[in-house]
């Protein structure tokens, strides 16, 4: 399969936003499906299809699959992963664009770097967010309904962005102006709710 320029930047923007929300099921599922061959990797990616790297993938995406279920273990998962996700998403969206040929590979890689960096920090964000926000109530089920909707939405974005670039921009438009949105709302509901928290809390010391 021949990728042109558009689908690269799809593909780039696909795995910097979704690795921002679950990076070892970007890992893995890319490298699953070129090792399946369903799909063809660019060089740069090719490396996620070795089988040990699959393995180590596998066991970190059921390490987060579980921890994401768990009320208060998600937020401090999360918390643990700003530093990996961000620069893991840049890196990837970099490593479409190496040895490719019709294009600028250095000039590429960087543009896709900041791009995929900028990506995987707002979906973070956002999840890291609405995740903390959703924690607030008593009830798990919300908060496990949440995750298996990220679950949901990392292979969709990927295979979309393989298949139907034309709509996989349109969705990640979507996800950015929501992104943002909750961003914005939920992060001002935390700092009310501390707010009116710390002074009892004080009180009590």
């Amino acid at each position: 399969m021949n990728l042109d320029t558009p689908q690269l930047i799809a593909i780039a923007a696909a795995l910097g936003w979704a690795s921002g929300l679950r990076l070892y099921a970007v890992l893995f599922f890319t490298g699953a499906a070129g090792w399946l061959g369903w799909v063809a990797l660019p060089p740069g990616l090719l490396l996620l299809q070795n089988p040990w790297m699959l393995g180590a993938s596998g066991l970190m995406l059921a390490l987060e699959f579980a921890a994401d279920k768990i009320p208060g273990v998600d937020t401090l998962w999360d918390l643990a992963h700003t530093l990996v996700r961000i620069p893991a998403g840049a890196a990837l969206a970099a490593a479409v664009f190496s040895g490719q040929t019709g294009v600028d590979p250095a000039t590429w890689s960087a543009i896709a770097a900041v791009l995929g960096g900028a990506l995987a920090a707002t979906a973070h964000a956002a999840k890291a967010t609405t995740r903390a926000a959703v924690n607030t109530s008593p009830e798990p089920f919300s908060n496990i309904a949440l995750s298996l909707a990220g679950d949901a939405a990392v292979p969709t974005l990927l295979w979309l962005s393989w298949t139907h670039p034309a709509v996989f921009f349109v969705v990640l438009l979507l996800s950015l102006a929501l992104g943002v949105a909750l961003i914005v709302l939920l992060a001002g509901f935390l700092r009310g709710l501390w707010t009116r928290l710390r002074p009892r809390r004080l009180g009590a010391a």
